[in-house]
């Protein structure tokens, strides 16, 4: 009995610890680095810290299984055989947007089928400041592929009174309830819809994918149908901060693509934005939610957005370009600054990314994968160095095979979920991502940061001013060794650090 009790005072010893320190609890699945496991009672999380003036923050998630593990340091001198990173204060780029999450259907789904105490857990992690703190949200207009059927809210042919019109049982049952939540957490919480097709009546092809496009006589229609949405989640207490003029238009022009989809052109969408959605919009309860263009792949740039705003009325109806990731290692980010030159008035903003899209990458889920991580990582910070102000993740959350999705075309997500166990499993790129979000709040201002380095750089690097004055500076060892690093900030001093192989750093003063 003596020993029983021992024992017990033991355990509750190390979970006490446990819990006080927020830390992950690791779990490897024996792909070169781990998950944290997450429950209806225990989640790792980022507490609010602050430091005092001459001292830094100093937060690593690495291959080696580091997560968010914080040090303090003082800012001190330059130590020779450093890469040197020098910040430039007085040069500033873009505001930042936010970060965030798309809630797809599937998304839903696989949040709702865990108890109500894992699901709040799970969105803690991601709205909660003491979580990733995501201000951005994708709500989908109807069904997406990551939906377990093809739907739109109108499928009864030639309904041009919209009498039919109604949202679905994944809205009312699944989205919403978990918006409404999201929300309670972070009220600073902005959403943005985009619609994958038009109901099939009002296409070209009368087909939910391929070469169709939306009839010339719809164009007010659908317009109307897309204010009825926004109408119907107002009632739910859901504003849209924005909606984009439609998801990924160039799959229409890919006929092996088999997802839902329609298809534009750079005129007819100009037409449409300028004749029938712009006016709409200024005409409604919904005058205050902006378009964003394109939202599609960046080999769209920057001749699509070229075309679309030689129509002038179209380009003062849209704010801001969304662009998806996806062929990115295709197209250099150059095209990213030609279009913020065209037009630097227009914001862009990266609206959809997901590991394990690719046709080859037939393993879609890698629990515990850092090179997954190390992806992610990379492509915010080439993205972001090259004007995008923010970064919008597709799924919030799948489940252990990707999915569901109803055309098969599963992928991997930052949050996974094992109902059979009543768990959800934080991936690296959940990090990855987190190391960004959690620390950059709308408004932060990137600033410029030299690196010393010649050649063979192995450190990817980036700054931000934070509307509360603070310096945030992020940087990617890709070295399979660890690197010193100085930072020079001319108005502070200098912050030495050793940053370990393979690691993700945000040094925050």
């Amino acid at each position: 009995m003596h020993k029983l009790l021992k024992m017990l005072f033991f355990l509750a010893f190390v979970w006490i610890a446990i819990t006080a320190a927020d830390e992950c609890i690791p779990r490897d699945f024996g792909k070169g680095s781990i998950v944290c496991v997450c429950n209806s009672t225990y989640c790792d999380s980022t507490p609010e810290t602050s430091s005092e003036p001459g001292t830094f923050l100093w937060y690593v998630s690495s291959n080696a299984g580091q997560r968010m593990e914080l040090t303090t340091g003082k800012i001190g001198h330059t130590e020779e055989g450093s890469t040197i990173l020098t910040l430039n204060p007085e040069k500033r780029y873009q505001a930042i947007q936010g970060f965030g999450g798309a809630f797809t259907d599937s998304a839903a789904i696989n949040i709702k089928s865990l108890s109500d105490a894992t699901q709040q857990k799970l969105l803690e992690t991601y709205f909660t400041r003491e979580g990733s703190r995501y201000n951005l949200g994708r709500i989908p207009i109807g069904g997406t592929d990551f939906s377990t059927r093809f739907y739109t809210y109108d499928d009864i042919e030639n309904d041009i009174l919209l009498k039919k019109f109604s949202l679905a049982p994944e809205d009312t049952d699944y989205k919403i309830p978990l918006i409404q939540s999201a929300l309670q957490m972070n009220p600073d919480l902005r959403f943005f819809s985009a619609a994958w097709t038009a109901p099939m009546w009002m296409k070209t092809n009368n087909n939910s994918f391929g070469f169709g496009f939306l009839k010339k006589e719809y164009y007010q229609l659908y317009a109307d149908y897309l204010l009825r949405f926004l109408d119907e989640y107002k009632k739910q207490g859901i504003d849209m901060w924005a909606i984009s003029t439609g998801n990924e238009p160039s799959n229409a022009y890919v006929p092996i693509v088999t997802i839902n989809n329609m298809g534009w052109t750079a005129g007819t969408v100009a037409t449409w934005v300028a004749e029938n959605l712009g006016p709409s919009l200024d005409n409604s309860q919904h005058n205050q939610t902006l378009i964003l263009g394109l939202d599609d792949q960046r080999f769209n740039l920057p001749w699509f957005i070229d075309l679309v705003f030689r129509n002038k009325v179209a380009e003062k109806y849209i704010s801001g370009v969304a662009i998806h990731w996806y062929w990115d290692s295709l197209i250099p980010a150059v095209v990213l600054d030609k279009t913020h030159n065209h037009f630097p008035k227009k914001f862009l903003l990266m609206t959809e990314a997901c590991e394990g899209s690719l046709p080859w990458q037939l393993q879609k889920v890698i629990l515990g994968s850092w090179e997954r991580a190390e992806s992610t990582a990379l492509k915010m910070f080439e993205n972001m160095n090259h004007w995008v102000t923010g970064w919008v993740d597709w799924n919030l959350a799948l489940d252990k095979v990707g999915g569901p999705n109803w055309n098969e075309n599963n992928v991997d997500a930052p949050i996974i979920v094992d109902p059979e166990t009543d768990e959800f499993f934080k991936q690296p790129m959940y990090y990855a991502i987190h190391h960004f979000s959690r620390f950059l709040p709308r408004g932060s201002v990137r600033l410029e940061l030299e690196d010393s380095s010649i050649i063979f750089r192995s450190l990817t690097s980036i700054a931000f001013e934070t509307p509360e004055n603070k310096t945030v500076v992020l940087i990617y060892n890709r070295s399979s060794i660890s690197k010193k690093v100085d930072i020079v900030d001319p108005r502070n001093g200098v912050i030495n650090l050793e940053l370990p192989a393979l690691s993700m750093n945000t040094i925050l003063y």
